[in-house]
């Protein structure tokens, strides 16, 4: 028998209440639902409907809802969710496998209510997977949150309700990509709700960058600083330094002088505007932990020479001041060494903005390229990313009071004053007097894919870097 076959027959027959400590993923229930989304999979058509082979599917989706309610009792807080989920299931079932529509169990699952350290979730849609696939399959995931008490105190000032940090357990294959978010627009709905959260897999953010970054500094002769170097080493601390960069990140697309949308949804832009809006993001977490630590560690330093019996600062407090510098190594070394060089160079924005940091590092004397070894000069590091981040800042204020166009104009003119443009780009020769009087549409087109090429460091080190890169496709903490 097949496992789907065995884990089926298994699952059809167990009691509701599964737990029986075993691991979750070690669940038949959970075997069984992974087997059949899986081979779910391989019916359905790009936008998740199934035309052929209906009744197979009937069984699968049967096999899917009989497992979801056999774990339901190991997720108490999902189980709304989970009762909505098979109803959804059944529902797609009875209208013969059209166009999925799981508005309903979408709307029921609000995992931003529990942010709770270790708290398990299961989730079933069909989706496509950001860096993934853009089919609506059936996709599961076992999952659990990331919520160290230090998080839990630094979110009461740098509020974000929305803000889900997650861990990867087991998934099905439209996760086993370079996929590291769960965002509900993913989901196939009727219709748009009001999205109340997003979630972001920091397990597998902090496993790329502990591979990477260890090649990368072993191929550039980098000495790591002490912080950085025990991230490569430590999966969890590394992990609570990705959900305290990533929360401060995610709630600054929503704050500053924005002089437009700031998710950019349905808007055609130029791509290296999206490179700025994630870029500035992260220079915020980047300026933010800086102020952090100097805050904590001046509390330190008072409490030191009253020499006070109690320490100043609580237990999270410590922990915030140790993780705020390792935010400011993991925004320069994940966004130099592995945005840079990661993706194709098809309108890359993320690649664009690593490019960007490095140069402006460079350009300013901070960050040196000499007899082929990198070296940082750590005490001007911080000053010289602040200004790249107030250059941006300046740029937004600025542009609240330009034309849309006019502020593309002066948006690329800020990159290209760091970046060589591609020497057959139309913008760096000056876009014709057609296009600058015509619609936005122009501008866009007249952008190259590949408008800003990467230097030669780049280039050199991506060929000595694509097999390690490749390798992260699909990674999770338990593989680093």
């Amino acid at each position: 028998m097949s496992l789907l076959q065995t884990t089926t027959a298994t699952v059809i027959g167990e009691p509701e209440v599964v737990e029986d400590g075993r691991a979750i993923e070690l669940q038949p229930a959970w075997l069984a639902l992974k087997a059949a989304a899986t081979a779910l999979q391989g019916l359905q058509a790009q936008d998740g409907s199934v035309s052929d082979g209906e009744d197979e599917a009937r069984e699968l989706v049967a096999t899917i809802a009989a497992a979801i309610r056999a774990l339901a009792p190991l997720f108490p807080h999902d189980a709304e969710y989970l009762a909505a989920s098979i109803v959804d299931f059944e529902r797609w079932a009875q209208g013969c496998f059209g166009v999925p529509d799981f508005l309903d169990s979408l709307v029921a699952f609000q995992p931003q209510r529990d942010r709770v350290d270790g708290l398990p979730h299961l989730v079933v849609f069909p989706m496509y997977t950001q860096n993934g696939s853009r089919n609506r399959f059936v996709e599961a995931v076992l999952c659990e949150v990331i919520w160290p008490e230090f998080i839990a105190e630094l979110e009461q000032t740098y509020t974000n309700k929305l803000f889900v940090s997650l861990r990867l357990i087991d998934f099905t294959p439209g996760y086993d990509t370079n996929s590291a978010v769960l965002f509900p627009e993913t989901v196939a709905m009727r219709e748009i709700p009001s999205f109340t959260w997003g979630a972001i897999f920091q397990d597998r953010e902090a496993a790329r960058y502990r591979r990477v970054v260890a090649e990368a500094s072993a191929i550039t002769k980098l000495d790591l600083p002490t912080g950085a170097a025990r991230m490569l080493d430590d999966q969890q601390l590394a992990e609570k330094t990705f959900v305290m960069w990533d929360i401060i990140h995610d709630r600054t697309h929503m704050r500053g002088d924005l002089p437009f949308d700031p998710f950019m949804i349905k808007q055609r832009m130029p791509f290296f505007l999206y490179s700025l809006e994630e870029l500035r993001c992260d220079l915020t977490a980047f300026r933010e932990s800086v102020g952090i630590q100097q805050r904590l560690q001046a509390r330190m330093d008072a409490s030191a020479l009253r020499q006070a019996q109690e320490p100043e600062l609580s237990g999270a407090e410590l922990e915030m001041l140790e993780h705020a510098q390792l935010v400011q190594y993991a925004v320069i070394f994940d966004r130099i060494f592995r945005f840079a060089i990661t993706g194709s160079r098809v309108r890359n924005y993320d690649g664009l903005g690593g490019q960007l940091l490095f140069a402006w590092l460079h350009q300013r004397g901070v960050l040196h390229w000499t007899d082929t070894a990198l070296a940082f000069d750590w005490d001007e590091v911080p000053a010289a990313v602040v200004a790249l981040a107030d250059a941006i800042d300046r740029l937004y204020w600025e542009s609240i009071d330009r034309p849309k166009v006019a502020h593309w104009l002066a948006a690329y003119e800020l990159i290209r004053s760091v970046l060589t443009p591609n020497p057959a780009s139309q913008w760096a020769r000056g876009l014709s007097d057609e296009v600058l009087a015509g619609p936005p549409k122009g501008y866009t087109d007249a952008v190259l894919d590949d408008e800003f090429p990467l230097s030669m460091f780049f280039e050199a080190l991506e060929k000595k870097m694509r097999g390690v890169i490749a390798s992260t496709e699909g990674i999770t903490g338990r593989d680093a």
